[in-house]
């Protein structure tokens, strides 16, 4: 079974900020960032192509794990991984973080989908990525000195996620896809219920009943 697809549109490549290079073109001024750990929906996360049955929810660890190389999530069939992540709350994603490998199963390229429900393997290929990143070799990098390498996104179009599918389409040469950390920054704010409904249905305006009471009696009179 294989998943590779090929499409033959060149999308622009953006790399890690802490890669040398940064293709972002939004302002330096970056506002508040913070960790999303705790607002991924761990329970609902799901992967296309995993080696085993809930590896991909396994890899989402809180900041002082990120360096742990397991567990791990591994690909299956080749190369390819496809991963949806929802939120608790709505996000304005600011940069994903990543480590994989070692070698070439470290992910190299990672193209990402936000507030669809749908990516698979029959249709990732013909749907426009909202931005696609060239990953770095992290194998090579002393981790420790250098961080986990964060890559921005243009943050006017992440500014309102609900959930995320991050597509891996290819790595750095080996038959199977190895990821042991990612990760979220930016800002969170909770889903709100329109107040206004819940207002009206929880406390109807008693003016109307006495409006309605004075009609009843003036016709039964």
């Amino acid at each position: 079974m294989s998943h590779h697809h090929h499409d033959g549109h060149d999308h622009e490549h953006d790399e890690a900020r802490n890669g040398g290079h940064s293709h972002d073109h939004d302002p330096a001024d970056r506002g508040i960032e913070a960790s999303l750990f705790k607002q991924i929906h761990i329970d609902k996360i799901r992967s296309l192509n995993e080696h085993e049955e809930g590896a991909g929810s396994k890899i989402f660890k809180s900041w002082d794990k990120r360096f742990a190389r397991e567990p791990y999530l591994e690909s299956d069939a080749d190369q390819q991984l496809i991963i949806f992540v929802p939120f608790t709350g709505m996000v304005k994603l600011k940069s994903i973080l990543i480590l994989g490998g070692p070698g070439g199963m470290m992910p190299k390229t990672l193209k990402v989908f936000t507030n669809r429900e749908d990516v698979d393997f029959d249709n990732v290929d013909s749907i426009q990525p909202l931005q696609e990143w060239e990953l770095i070799d992290t194998t090579a990098l002393a981790l420790n000195d250098t961080g986990v390498p964060e890559y921005p996104t243009r943050m006017s179009k992440f500014t309102s996620v609900r959930n995320i599918s991050l597509y891996i389409s290819s790595n750095y040469g080996d038959d199977i896809t190895r990821i042991s950390y990612i990760g979220f920054k930016g800002e969170w704010t909770e889903f709100k219920k329109d107040p206004i409904i819940t207002i009206y249905e929880a406390a109807p305006n008693p003016t109307d009943h006495v409006k309605l009471k004075d009609r009843v009696e003036s016709m039964i009179q």
